[in-house]
């Protein structure tokens, strides 16, 4: 085959580098606490993997002949338990959102003949949006449950005198003190549950939309150009739900 485009003139580098002197390290004692002692720390609500089923029509910003690789990287914005007061047992909602960032290779063409194409490799990142609510199964320590906020009025009992037509004169209004509002109010912060990523998994299937051979171009018979592309994912997310929660811990047995 004769070459299209010219060949590419790679510019000369120069790679400087060498053995770096060794670092010297000396252990430290470790001042711990021992037990009996009482501490605040993560416990282990549940780990659970969900599946969460995407499907997406990415546009690349130019027609392209095939994709070279596609590197992800998954984003969680939103984890959250969603507990009622009062629930100490059974199922909880998870609500999980995120995106997974897509990080696309692809081939373009800038000159062709009959017998090749040639081009660029050009990248392309979008960020694909999902979304999973889903009752999960504690197999950890159950979280406690938020305590609601109170809030309660009081009042005063008030004697006054009757003034006025149809009252007589050793008439008296018994009742509450109308004029003053009194309250009790109560606020709990409560330790909202937290999550932290595990693994996550992806198969993914690529299909290209509308691919087609350009009109008044010389290309080779099997080769194609498209713009479009529908991606089907499935997400396998493992998530660890964690409280933070008052533990005591026992003596050392060392």
């Amino acid at each position: 085959m004769s070459y299209c485009c010219p060949p590419h003139k790679p510019s000369k580098k120069i790679v400087t580098g060498g053995t770096q002197p060794t670092c010297v390290s000396t252990s430290v004692p470790i001042e711990a606490l021992y037990g009996p002692l009482t501490s605040k720390i993560p416990v282990v609500v549940a780990e659970t993997t969900l599946q969460i089923d995407v499907n997406s029509t990415i546009t690349l910003p130019e027609r392209a002949l095939e994709i070279k690789g596609c590197k992800k990287r998954v984003k969680v914005t939103q984890c959250m338990l969603l507990q009622a007061p009062g629930q100490t047992s059974g199922p909880i909602t998870l609500c999980v959102k995120g995106f997974i960032r897509n990080n696309i290779d692809y081939s373009n063409r800038l000159c062709s003949n009959t017998e090749g194409v040639c081009g660029d490799i050009r990248h392309c990142t979008v960020d694909v949006p999902f979304s999973c609510n889903t009752p999960i199964e504690i197999n950890g320590t159950y979280p406690l449950p938020p305590m609601p906020n109170t809030s309660e009025e009081f009042e005063y009992f008030r004697r006054e005198k009757l003034k006025g037509h149809g009252f007589a004169e050793k008439d008296e209004l018994l009742s509450g003190d109308l004029s003053e509002f009194n309250q009790v109010s109560e606020e709990f912060y409560n330790e909202l549950p937290f999550c932290e990523l595990v693994s996550a998994r992806i198969v993914q299937y690529d299909e290209y939309l509308n691919r087609r051979h350009p009109k008044g171009v010389t290309l080779p018979f099997e080769e194609k150009e498209f713009r479009q592309f529908e991606q089907k994912m499935v997400l396998y997310l493992t998530l660890k739900i964690l409280q933070k929660r008052q533990v005591q811990i026992p003596p050392s047995i060392y």
